[in-house]
């Protein structure tokens, strides 16, 4: 009898520690977040990636009623945040905003401190988005098609402006250049207002920007649009052929957007974040923020982006080997 009572008192007691234990693994990831989460943005304040992060924060931060919290740290074009991510508790409060940029300076940048496929989970692409190819009034065309053949009948003669060396926008014009046969000559400078304010005075005839960069130039006149980089015509501008439907097929180049956290957070945590940033993504003051400067949300899932940013590392390492790219 005394033995029954002896296990039926330790019985209770396991009851009692069970009870009083800190909550499980499982009771946290049902009840994430708890508290407030740290959104990396690998960028200065007031670009179109930070305005991007902030958008989706500020929703975040609405519909999980937890407050998200941008925290910029440019440098190294964007690695910096990116490693901050990589190493960071493996819990999911610390997420970060990406570009297309990351999968570009995977390929050349061969002393990362990370590995964007293996330290990096891909919890959702953000958002879509594109550059437009123009040109000065100088330059005597009117299409891609009477560029390209411009271009081919005075090889070397036409500069573009973009920059950066490396930069995604110096590699989305050479494959342009690989893809038509046309001869370029870049010329890198420290930022996009520079490359504009360098075609408006002559010094190159040639740029690639975003749209909300390009927008003043093109009312007035004194730079003119050809097509843009996407695969689709944009609802933004949508008298703009894309490149390849004006005359170079397969030429796609998508400066997307899109959110990591630690490689090491658990597939449930991903999942709720995944929910939470595609909820924000239809939200209509999202899409209406998105849409000022080309932006089209997406809100794939995980496995999708994961599957995105492999193809586009795979991309970029093809075009700097077809290419025979050296980056000084």
């Amino acid at each position: 009898m005394l033995a029954i009572h002896g296990t039926t008192f330790a019985a209770a007691i396991a009851v009692g520690v069970a009870v009083a234990a800190p909550p499980s693994l499982a009771q946290a990831q049902q009840n994430f977040p708890t508290k407030p989460v740290r959104f990396i943005v690998g960028l200065a304040p007031g670009g179109a990636q930070d305005a991007t992060a902030r958008a989706v924060a500020q929703k975040l931060s609405e519909i999980w009623g937890r407050q998200v919290i941008v925290d910029n740290r440019p440098g190294a074009t964007g690695a910096i945040a990116v490693d901050l991510t990589a190493k960071a508790a493996p819990d999911g409060y610390t997420i970060c905003l990406i570009g297309a940029g990351a999968a570009l300076n995977a390929v050349v940048n061969p002393k990362l401190p990370y590995d964007l496929t293996q330290d990096l989970a891909a919890v959702s692409q953000a958002s879509s988005l594109f550059y437009v190819l123009f040109h000065s009034p100088s330059v005597p065309v009117k299409s891609i098609k009477e560029l390209i053949a411009y271009a081919k009948a005075n090889p070397g003669k036409l500069n573009y402006g973009v920059p950066g060396t490396g930069s995604l926008l110096h590699f989305a014009v050479e494959m342009f250049s690989h893809m038509t046969g046309a001869k370029l000559v870049h010329v890198p400078y420290k930022g996009g207002a520079a490359a504009i304010a360098a075609l408006l005075a002559g010094e190159v005839q040639l740029g690639m920007v975003s749209l909300i960069a390009l927008r003043p130039h093109m009312q007035s006149g004194r730079l003119r649009p050809l097509a843009i980089t996407a695969k689709q015509r944009s609802p933004s501008v949508p008298e703009l052929p894309t490149i390849a439907e004006a005359g170079v097929p397969g030429y796609e180049v998508d400066p997307w957007y899109g959110v990591v956290t630690s490689a090491k957070v658990s597939s449930a945590i991903i999942r709720k974040l995944n929910l939470g940033i595609a909820e924000a993504l239809k939200s209509p003051d999202v899409v209406q923020r998105l849409a000022a400067d080309g932006s089209t949300p997406v809100g794939s899932s995980s496995e999708e982006f994961g599957a995105h940013i492999k193809s586009e590392i795979a991309k970029w390492r093809k075009l700097v080997k077809d290419a025979r790219l050296v980056l000084n």
